[in-house]
């Protein structure tokens, strides 16, 4: 009798144990789906960055609320996600709903916006935004450029960071947020 209490304790707990295994692999699948779909995002911004409303310097200098835009930085977290991304009030004053990503049939929305890394509206400068250098022209004008006079370099070219922040919705409120940046 103490050997079958035994064996029905043990087949519990295994059974148990299975259980929980389950539930963390699904978890981690919807983890890794909601990283795929994440990249629907990044393929929108390089459509409005290359040929859509955001393909021209000017209009990177203003603010475009139709287009999830921010000509600089939003306010973040203490983990470096945007404010408006963690709530949906306060995405109201810098983005469209309306632009979100929705797979109904997958129970999926991404929901991303683009920030200027600058400190305020306007042309980018040096005193204001976070630049980069970026190679404009070949690289064999880069090794013939003076180094020591950076004005007679005209190989280098200083340009904007935008950063694109993206929360995706899954199934059972799965959320999950990504970042990256591109210079323009």
């Amino acid at each position: 009798m103490i050997a079958l209490v035994l064996m029905l304790i043990g087949g519990a707990a295994m059974m148990r144990s299975m259980n929980t295994a389950l539930f963390n692999a699904g978890n981690l699948g919807f983890k890794r789906d909601l990283t795929n779909q994440g990249e629907r995002a990044i393929q929108n911004v390089i459509t409005l960055a290359t040929t859509g409303v955001l393909a021209t310097e000017a209009s990177r200098q203003a603010n475009a609320p139709a287009a999830n835009y921010s000509a600089s930085m939003l306010p973040t977290s203490p983990s470096s996600v945007p404010l408006a991304l963690l709530s949906d009030a306060a995405f109201a004053g810098v983005g469209l709903a309306a632009n979100d990503i929705v797979l109904a049939e997958q129970g999926v929305k991404v929901r991303y916006l683009i920030d200027r890394l600058c400190l305020d509206v306007g042309a980018a400068s040096p005193s204001t935004c976070t630049l980069s250098n970026v190679e404009s022209t070949s690289g064999s004008e880069l090794l013939n450029a003076d180094a020591s006079n950076p004005s007679n370099n005209s190989a280098v070219k200083a340009q904007a960071i935008y950063r694109v922040s993206i929360r995706v919705t899954g199934p059972r409120n799965t959320q999950s947020f990504f970042q990256s940046t591109f210079s323009q």
